[in-house]
């Protein structure tokens, strides 16, 4: 379902030496992931034998039992399409090698050799095991047929999955196989492994997991031995986890007494667009590989996963301090280094009491505290106009007052009253032009007086407006240095709380956040905002959602509309957020013209809409087969 597959990594109930025994713990642990719509499941390695059956392994009559186990799984799972990876130990020209065999509907597809083994402190492998690492497009017999064996398998499903397998030390080493599984088209990788606890060691083991799939850009699935096996000398926990492009999504308790499994939802559809959208993935080398077919499982029922539904957010508050403080000063020293190289002593801003300008000016004035400019040389302009309230100029005159930057007032209301003169448009008539001559007017007096005060003209327009081309063109589109242009309008929300820490200005912030976002450019009554943005063009939330997905990895219309509907729950309705979806796309599209030639602005999370970094779009391309395809 939009690419999403669900994987498990599970710990059986293991004895030592007793195949019969655990393989009847891994049919049992199959057969409930079959029912719980798991397309593959992971077992700890050498899981029939246990891993600490040591020198035994090297005695016929535990790989006989071994084998007959396995036959014993592989009857029993004719009707189960569910792909299960097992740990087995394989005699193979004379050598035994470590491996995961990969079983699906009663037949063996094929087996992986663990390349590096362990030989040190209380790992001695090579007493046992041969590394498997230079065997290639090669076969093996295995329960009477010639298996494909070799660490050069792959295995898709020619959908979204492709997956390979390593074991255990194989993703200690210095460049584990994985990396060049992933660079051959693998988007999942699973690891059968055998960690014993030691005092902090499942920490880095979980960091360890988490940044491999960061740096193969795929879904890492790892089981661990558990508390059966041997205690003799190390103790074994039985850790699980599953992480996603450098996230864990979920881990278990560790030493569990009974079989148990988890189970994780990961996006590969999402995992192959982000290969094509952001990295130099396309340029890693790639080596011969076998690739097998499966049929995996894809239909599932419901997708169980949490969707973040503000993805340029972060979500744990306790990083809170540390994404604004980068924010802040990746806004600061871009405006330090724009204002530096020109020669530049003074910042202008329009301020209207929002949370765009509001940032901005807070961003310029962080800039000059760490230069110890004169704040003096930030000039702030309000500029009333017909719809401009007294609690929109209110706000905007305290911050300003508070912060001690140099104030000007300039009404707006003359001006455009002799532009729609010159125009001839008729003053009554509240359209488009209306509103722009006052975004225009307001522009056009931000550069000139730039020029009066040899000024940077700093842009309060953020990310989610240029998305929508939610601005006047060369008006407020428009400026010297678009300070705001990499952040989306929920960041700025979160950013600008961040400021309430200064409790000089934390009420001013307060009733900022709380004042509805308005371009003002209507005529109020009552001293009321007439214009509330968001009921023109819908929810900023939804907006900013539609954005991340949209660009980060190129996603389907339908596919946004399912997420955003999982990610919204009860807030919005599926009919709601298609009707701000179908909205987003057309604007998207109509409006790149302004994007084309949008001014320089700081980048800031990793979606960027210039020109210059992240998106080139031609201005005219055709919205259809988009809308069609959310149909």
């Amino acid at each position: 379902m939009f690419g999403f597959y669900r994987v498990a990594s599970a710990v059986n109930k293991t004895i030592v030496g007793n195949p019969t025994k655990n393989a009847e713990e891994v049919l049992t642990l199959i057969k409930e992931a079959h029912a719980k719509e798991v397309s593959v499941i992971v077992f700890p390695e050498l899981t029939l034998t246990g891993y600490t059956a040591s020198d035994l392994l090297l005695n016929q009559t535990l790989i006989a039992s071994q084998d007959e186990a396995l036959m014993y799984i592989i009857k029993n799972i004719e009707n189960i399409n569910t792909i299960a990876i097992v740990g087995i130990a394989i005699l193979e020209a004379d050598r035994l090698y470590n491996c995961a065999v990969v079983i699906q509907n009663g037949k063996i597809l094929g087996v992986v050799p663990k390349s590096y083994l362990p030989n040190k402190k209380e790992f001695y492998e090579k007493r046992q095991f041969n590394s498997g690492r230079d065997i290639v497009r090669t076969t093996t017999e295995l329960l009477g047929e010639e298996i494909p064996f070799g660490v050069d398998l792959l295995f898709t499903d020619k959908a979204d999955m492709t997956f390979g397998v390593e074991i255990c030390e194989d993703l200690w080493a210095v460049t584990p196989p994985s990396n060049h599984m992933a660079s051959n088209g693998a988007n999942l990788i699973f690891n059968l492994s055998a960690s014993n606890e030691l005092i902090g060691k499942h920490e880095y083991r979980e960091e360890l997991v988490r940044t491999q799939s960061g740096r193969c850009m795929s879904a890492y699935v790892y089981s661990s031995a558990g508390v059966g096996e041997s205690t003799t000398d190390t103790v074994f926990g039985g850790h699980t986890i599953i992480s996603e492009y450098g996230s864990t999504l979920v881990q278990n308790k560790r030493f569990q007494l009974t079989s148990h499994m988890i189970t994780a939802d990961v996006d590969l559809e999402r995992l192959r667009w982000l290969r094509l959208n952001e990295s130099s993935y396309g340029d890693a080398r790639r080596k011969k590989t076998k690739v097998i077919k499966v049929d995996a499982l894809q239909n599932i029922s419901k997708i169980e996963r949490t969707i973040n539904p503000n993805p340029f957010v972060p979500s744990r508050y306790a990083d809170k301090k540390h994404r604004c403080d980068e924010i802040v000063h990746i806004q600061a020293h871009g405006l330090i280094k724009r204002m530096s190289h020109a020669h530049i002593k003074k910042a202008l801003i329009g301020i209207s009491g929002g949370l765009d300008s509001t940032l901005a000016l807070l961003s310029t004035y962080k800039a000059f505290e760490i230069m110890d400019w004169n704040v003096k040389n930030i000039i702030a302009v309000t500029m009333p106009g017909f719809g401009t309230t007294t609690r929109t100029k209110s706000n905007a005159i305290k911050l300003c007052e508070t912060l001690g930057v140099t104030l000007k007032e300039i009404n707006i209301t003359d001006i455009s009253l002799k532009e729609f003169e010159a125009i001839e448009h008729n003053k009554q008539e509240h359209s488009v032009t209306y509103e722009n001559v006052q975004a225009r007017a307001r522009t056009s007096i931000l550069m000139n007086m730039a020029n009066k005060e040899a000024g940077l003209v700093i842009g309060t327009g953020d990310l989610s407006e240029i998305a929508l081309g939610w601005s006047t063109y060369n008006g407020d589109h428009m400026s010297m240095y678009a300070l705001n242009s990499g952040i989306p309008k929920t960041l700025i929300k979160y950013v600008i709380e961040y400021y309430k820490s200064n409790k000089a200005i934390a009420e001013i912030i307060d009733d900022i956040l709380d004042t509805p976002i308005s371009p003002e450019l209507l005529p109020h009554t009552n001293d009321e905002i007439m214009q509330e943005t968001e009921e023109i063009v819908g929810p900023y939330e939804l907006h900013d959602f539609f954005l991340y997905h949209f660009i980060k990895y190129g996603a389907k219309p339908s596919k946004i509309l399912h997420l955003a509907t999982m990610a919204f729950d009860v807030k919005y309705d599926k009919k709601t957020i298609k009707k701000w979806l179908k909205l987003f796309l057309k604007r998207f599209f109509t409006q790149q013209f302004k994007r084309s030639c949008m001014p320089d602005g700081p980048k800031v999370g990793t979606i960027s809409l210039s020109p210059r970094a992240d998106w080139k779009m031609p201005s005219d391309a055709d919205v259809e087969i988009w809308l069609k395809e959310l149909e």
